[in-house]
């Protein structure tokens, strides 16, 4: 195939995308992954063809990160983009300076096909368009089947280059709510960290039809009951004096909900999630309530509008746009560890993923990851698989068991797969208590299933 000439397009990064380059250290590679696990194996020849013909219908994903005197941006380049196996360790750094590759990588192991995308290019919506857009062409391919009618409302390449940031950017909405940010104090989890900087994966799932109607039962939504779960996890795992600090859970929120827009770069914001774990009782319930408020309060156009306006308003700020980059760096590095203060850690809900019925019977399920400093948790259902993919700089994994311990407790079955070899415990968990499903009077003890491939820690596989 032969690339179309495009080294004259550069773009600017997009508002949330400014402080990526700056703030991606160790584990926090500001690589996120979306695995999609077949029925079937990936015949890799098949994959290179579908990732070219997708490349095409997605142009802007074709460019190498630079260093302008103020700020990074985008320049495109004629680079062929290839699948290959997955080797290297989960969400390694795909932005290296100095280096000319582009920002994205697909990778395929067995009956696996991923993409690890650098945070630059997109959020997880945008990066899923292109994920979809490369499993239907792959499909396509393997299984002889023609490709889907594009209908009239298809976004055009023009609208998925456009930078949604600052096209809804009012500055008299911007009331600097970045600064509280920096003011706040949440729980720091207290587990091990990697010394090497690796990421550790773990990826568990259940039934999403038993998972909605456990939620239905709380009143609640597949977000407000995970939320919730997550946040007694957390406070399981707390001293008496740690106490004195609230549990913090960030939430990214999909602006295309609140803002019509067709854009496949970021658009994203974020809502903090703050309970007070003094006022835990020993039930979920005294927990859910407040989120629940929480989650009505802040998820409504008024506040989004702001929260989005103030955000964006730290680059509008005309002494940080004056400064040059090599200052600008630590800088932003500087806000981005005071407000990584004000997060125990956070939740992405990437929502139900539908296929056409023709592909969909290919697919057994996705699972996403997302990195961070402390504890990313990503959700996504598709069918009746809802899998939850953590992702941390941690060699430890207590937060989530203590999750999936709580799942088992509200009778769901969980599977759960990890790229570590000692992730997941046998019998005993890392508390001694044994993972099981209640079943009236009969106990069924939790599948587990994780990958012993022999080697080095780098050579083991991303994902089980």
């Amino acid at each position: 195939m032969t690339f179309m000439s495009n080294n004259d397009r550069w773009y600017q990064l997009d508002n949330a995308a400014k402080m990526f380059p700056s703030t991606a250290q160790g584990s926090d590679t500001k690589v996120f992954r979306i695995c999609c696990e077949l029925n079937e194996e990936v015949v890799p020849s098949l994959l290179q063809q579908a990732l070219e013909k997708t490349a095409e219908v997605f142009p802007h994903f074709g460019c190498i990160l630079k260093r302008g005197f103020f700020w990074y941006y985008l320049e495109s380049r004629d680079i062929k983009p290839e699948a290959v196996p997955d080797v290297l360790p989960p969400c390694s750094p795909v932005y290296i300076p100095g280096r000319k590759n582009l920002l994205y990588r697909v990778i395929w192991y067995r009956n696996r096909i991923s993409l690890e995308m650098f945070h630059v290019l997109t959020d997880g919506t945008g990066a899923f368009d292109f994920f979809k857009e490369l499993l239907i062409r792959y499909l396509c391919l393997a299984h002889s089947l023609a490709m889907p009618d594009r209908d009239q409302s298809r976004a055009s390449v023009l609208e998925k280059e456009s930078d949604a940031f600052s096209h809804y950017y009012d500055s008299r909405l911007d009331k600097g709510s970045w600064k509280e940010l920096t003011k706040k104090h949440a729980y720091q989890l207290r587990e091990k960290r990697d010394e090497n900087h690796y990421c550790h994966l773990l990826e568990g799932s259940v039934s999403a039809s038993a998972f909605l109607a456990i939620a239905h039962d709380y009143s609640a939504t597949i977000g407000v009951l995970a939320c919730s779960l997550v946040i007694e996890s957390v406070i399981a795992t707390m001293r008496k004096g740690d106490r004195r600090f609230p549990v913090i859970i960030s939430i990214p929120v999909n602006l295309r909900q609140f803002f019509p827009s067709d854009t496949a770069r970021n658009f994203f914001g974020v809502i903090n999630v703050a309970y007070d774990a003094n006022k835990y009782d020993g039930t979920l319930q005294s927990i859910l309530g407040e989120v629940r408020s929480s989650f009505e309060r802040q998820l409504t156009m008024e506040n989004i509008e702001h929260a989005m306006n103030s955000y964006a308003g730290l680059e509008h700020h005309p002494l940080i746009r004056i400064v040059p980059l090599f200052i600008k760096d630590p800088v932003v590095e500087w806000f981005y560890k005071k407000g990584r203060r004000g997060i125990t850690c956070t939740i992405s809900n990437l929502g139900m993923i539908r296929f056409p019925a023709e592909y969909a019977k290919y697919i057994h399920h996705f699972v996403p990851y997302m990195t961070s400093q402390s504890l990313t948790i990503c959700m996504s259902s598709f069918g009746d698989v809802l899998s939850f993919g953590s992702n941390s700089g941690y060699t430890t994994q207590v937060t989530m068991l203590s999750f999936y311990r709580r799942l088992t407790e509200l009778g769901l079955e969980v599977c759960i797969a990890s790229n570590d070899h000692e992730a997941v415990p046998g019998p005993q968990s890392s508390s001694g208590r044994k993972l099981k499903k209640k079943e009236g009077k009969k106990e069924k003890a939790k599948k587990v299933k994780k990958e012993n491939k022999p080697g080095k820690k780098q050579e083991v596989k991303g994902d089980a």
